[in-house]
């Protein structure tokens, strides 16, 4: 019997391209013919990413990275307009993060914030500037709107933030059809979009409170008793590690925004570690194990060594060392053509290892 998965994306922006590459690779190492992908989960960038995986799975499409890639390579810079806009926005921001230009704060529904973006974005391509007519341009949103909840794997849910209760949300199509508002409040960074309005309620970036979901994907209530997963991959944007203590204003906003990035996700990792050694240790009644089909620990390491003298371990597929270094806060947001391509061939290498590896310890 195939092993039952979840695959669970971070975000973080353009450097999302990376887990694009990733789910490539395992697509096309044909993982439905391996594993049973039960569930995806995502928040921002990821939950995009996620997406258009499970989008794929339930189109029954015969390639299922290609739908993702699509949109990835129509997400970059590809006029000299394009390319001229991102290449200044980016370098803007290092310079202010250098604290050599001035920062203001402006609303993005403030009239100069729609006046100064409408003028700055003259002569750009619609897709380019607004990530709902990007999403529009690959997703055929009127098939999608007939698509009803349903308990049939893969599950997918989506992190975001209801800024009105101050709590966490996941959008989950167990529960109800995904919409397009769904991916749109997952990746709503404040600063950037106004908040999405959704039944009364309002979200912004699921950065915010789950990044990503993962402990709905082992709960009976969230994906079904017959899609808790034996195993649980995530993939991650936000090294863990740092070889200096930052010292310079880019540096610690740097460093400052992968902790605060991965905060939730070791939350949810211990949690699940914890659930791990109950069961080891027969915590639970036999009666119990039989009605909820767990028969045995979720297969994800433990976060932390026996031996406190190990360095930190995260079991994660992550980018590649030398590209995590290259990477900075400001490069979130920058779409060239060059910086996409290096992230989704990092990823497809990324990916390659893990599966290879997963494969050969079977």
């Amino acid at each position: 019997m195939k092993p039952k998965v979840a695959i669970a994306t971070q975000g973080g922006g353009s450097q999302t391209a990376f887990t694009a590459g990733v789910l490539k690779a395992l697509s096309e190492s044909k993982i439905q013919e391996n594993f049973n992908i039960v569930s995806l989960s995502g928040t921002s960038g990821g939950a995009i990413c996620a997406f258009f995986l499970w989008y794929a799975f339930k189109k029954g499409d015969s390639c299922l990275w290609k739908r993702l890639i699509d949109f990835w390579e129509d997400n970059t810079a590809q006029t000299p307009q394009e390319r001229f806009f991102n290449d200044f926005a980016i370098k803007a921001l290092e310079l202010t993060s250098l604290g050599l230009i001035p920062q203001y704060n402006i609303s993005p529904s403030s009239p100069f914030f729609k006046m100064a973006t409408s003028l700055g974005t003259q002569g750009l391509r619609s897709r380019f500037t607004d990530l709902e007519e990007l999403l529009k341009a690959h997703i055929d949103v009127s098939e999608l709107a007939t698509w009803s909840a349903s308990p049939e794997a893969p599950i997918l849910i989506l992190g975001a933030c209801n800024i009105l209760t101050g709590r966490l949300h996941r959008f989950n199509s167990y529960h109800e059809p995904i919409r397009l508002e769904h991916i749109l409040a997952s990746a709503c960074v404040p600063n950037l979009f106004p908040a999405v309005e959704i039944d009364g309620m309002a979200y912004w970036d699921g950065l915010f409170s789950d990044n990503p979901p993962i402990q709905p994907l082992i709960k009976r209530d969230y994906v079904g008793i017959n899609n808790i997963p034996q195993e649980i991959w995530v993939i991650k944007i936000n090294p863990t590690t740092n070889n200096k203590i930052p010292v310079m204003a880019n540096d610690i906003s740097d460093r400052r925004n992968q902790l605060e990035g991965n905060i939730s996700l070791f939350q949810s990792l211990r949690a699940i570690e914890d659930l791990n050694i109950a069961l080891l240790r027969g915590a639970f009644r036999e009666e119990f194990m039989a009605e909820t089909e767990v028969k045995e620990p979720i297969k994800i390491p433990k976060l932390f060594s026996e031996d406190p003298d190990q360095p930190y371990h995260i079991p994660m597929i992550e980018m590649s060392e030398e590209l995590a270094k290259s990477l900075t806060y400001e490069g979130k947001l920058d779409r060239s053509p060059e910086n996409i391509q290096i992230l989704i061939q990092d990823g497809e290498k990324q990916g390659r290892k893990f599966i290879e590896a997963r494969l050969g310890n079977r």
